[in-house]
């Protein structure tokens, strides 16, 4: 059996987390020259460079991130059993680290993940956001236990990863009282020439209204195009134009951000997946908030919500 130095992980996680060679010789009260030799000797032992040089700072390697992960729980696990042999408080939070498509609402990925924060044991939650395609190469290397996404990972990812679709709900288009009030007459008709404010042309959603608009001859006036859902609605709350979101958060959106409902679209819908690297979850906290959000993405719910739909 292969046993690894655990003073050249050491050396090698310290100098991870300040990211330069001086600052970890610094921590450590040794050479820089001592440090860098240990790592190397690392390095060689597991077949894998760990760092990389960009400019005068070290970046870690695919391997050194998947190395980092798991000193990060070794020397984590040992500080716990200090803690418990002198007789500190412990209760080591159960991690869940998920990543989120910028392309998903906020308030849906607060209402997936809320549950995992009720759970009896303590939960510590930890929420990346980025590309799809970033998440995915992050949840290969298993830095990530689930990603929220609003489309299933292609098969021509070339990686291991399972879609499980959480829910789907019917978009609607919300705007400032002024406007809904203007528009929601003759919906949907009323967005010909109507100020809209769209995602961009990269996403599902602007696919799906694309061809619904195509399909209804409706042209309306875009005024603003957006990669990311919070800014889009930021616009939208200051009556920049009328802009789309899921009706599953109708209410939230009409009592936190006091805007009005103009219509639902039917047959258009946004859908949020969990990847995982798993065909069957096992985590506890992912299983918690996909349970839950299917419950909370039912068809009766959606419908309570869908006005003037079409």
């Amino acid at each position: 059996m292969e046993w690894i130095n655990y003073h050249h992980l050491l050396y090698f996680w310290i100098v991870s987390r300040e990211g330069s060679l001086a600052r970890a010789s610094t921590e450590l009260r040794l050479a820089q020259s001592t440090v860098s030799k240990q790592i190397h000797q690392l390095e060689t032992m597991l077949g894998h460079a760990l760092f990389a040089k960009s400019g005068r700072r070290l970046i870690l390697t695919e391997s050194g991130r998947v190395v980092f992960r798991y000193a990060e729980e070794i020397f984590g696990l040992g500080r716990e059993m200090v803690d418990t042999l002198r007789d500190r408080p412990v209760g080591k939070p159960l991690r869940m680290t998920v990543g989120v498509a910028d392309v998903v609402p906020k308030l849906v990925a607060e209402h997936v993940l809320a549950p995992a924060l009720e759970l009896s044991g303590r939960v510590r939650l930890i929420c990346m956001e980025g590309k799809s395609d970033r998440l995915l190469a992050d949840l290969a290397l298993h830095e990530l236990d689930v990603i929220l996404t609003d489309a299933p990972a292609s098969p021509q990812v070339k990686i291991r990863a399972f879609n499980h679709l959480l829910g789907a709900s019917e978009i609607a288009f919300f705007g400032r009282a002024e406007l809904a009030s203007k528009y929601r007459r003759h919906f949907p008709e009323s967005l010909n020439g109507a100020p809209v404010l769209l995602p961009t042309e990269n996403t599902v959603m602007r696919r799906s209204l694309e061809q619904w608009f195509e399909s209804r001859s409706i042209r309306p006036d875009i005024v603003g195009e957006f990669e990311d859902t919070a800014l889009l609605s930021v616009f939208g709350l200051r009556g920049a134009g009328l802009f789309p979101a899921s009706s599953v958060i109708a209410t939230e959106l009409e009592a936190q951000y006091k805007v009005r409902s103009v219509g639902t679209i039917s047959g258009v819908q946004e859908r949020l997946y969990a990847v995982t690297v798993e065909r069957r979850i096992k985590h506890p906290a992912v299983a918690a908030i996909c349970d839950a959000a299917a419950r909370w993405f039912e068809p009766d719910r959606v419908a309570e919500h869908a006005k003037n739909t079409l």
